[in-house]
């Protein structure tokens, strides 16, 4: 049997940095509690990544290829059962990277790099969710007047990046955990879709309806 080769030390550090980030808060995770995880020594750690902020940003970089690599599938979108996969993908990133948006404010107060990256994350979202917009009118899944479908996009676009925030507060103990992970994605898409509920053509509210149920999205 072929022995698999080793990960690398500092694939390792970021994998378990990110399981501790999103179990504790980034604020909760010092580098000494990471080193003790994967046992190994401080200085191990900082040969890899010399400063904390090193490794958060490491993980947003991640974050935002994967995040990237989806956000283009907007285009894509042409009816509700379109949107509602594309959100649901959307929530599952950010879910993986919780920790971010758990801790973002104060995460931004302290990173320059994550302020000004975190702003362009916005954009990029918005503009998606124009595209979204935009392709779901063309197909006649919604009937939205044009000058509606930008405070539609930005309303979609908070929901989208203070949903944990809001499970969080409504129970802390447990709502990021990873066995809550799917029903806070499954309610996320369906408030996120909700805000399309009155532009929504008869039969694709119907069909949300449908999609909700079958998926068991409480709310």
């Amino acid at each position: 049997m072929v022995k698999k080769a080793p990960r690398r030390t500092a694939e390792r550090i970021l994998e378990v940095t990110l399981e501790l980030f999103n179990r504790f808060g980034e604020p909760n995770v010092s580098t000494t509690l990471i080193s003790a995880e994967l046992g190994i020594s401080p200085g191990n750690l900082y040969y890899h990544y010399p400063a904390k902020d090193e490794l958060i940003n490491s993980l947003f970089q991640r974050y935002e290829r994967s995040l990237g690599e989806l956000l283009g599938a907007g285009d894509g979108v042409r009816n509700v059962e379109d949107a509602w996969f594309f959100l649901h993908s959307l929530f599952e990133i950010i879910w993986q990277y919780r920790f971010l948006y758990r801790d973002l404010n104060d995460l931004l107060s302290k990173n320059r790099l994550l302020e000004t990256h975190f702003q362009a994350v916005l954009r990029n979202k918005e503009r998606a969710i124009r595209h979204l917009l935009a392709g779901m009118r063309q197909h006649g899944a919604v009937d939205m007047d044009s000058r509606e479908m930008e405070p539609t996009a930005t309303s979609m676009v908070v929901v989208l990046t203070y949903w944990l925030s809001f499970e969080y507060v409504r129970d802390p103990r447990h709502a990021l955990e990873p066995d809550q992970a799917q029903q806070a994605l499954l309610r996320g898409a369906r408030h996120v879709l909700n805000l399309l509920a009155p532009y929504l053509e008869p039969a694709q509210r119907q069909h949300l309806q449908q999609l909700t149920g079958a998926y068991g999205a409480s709310p």
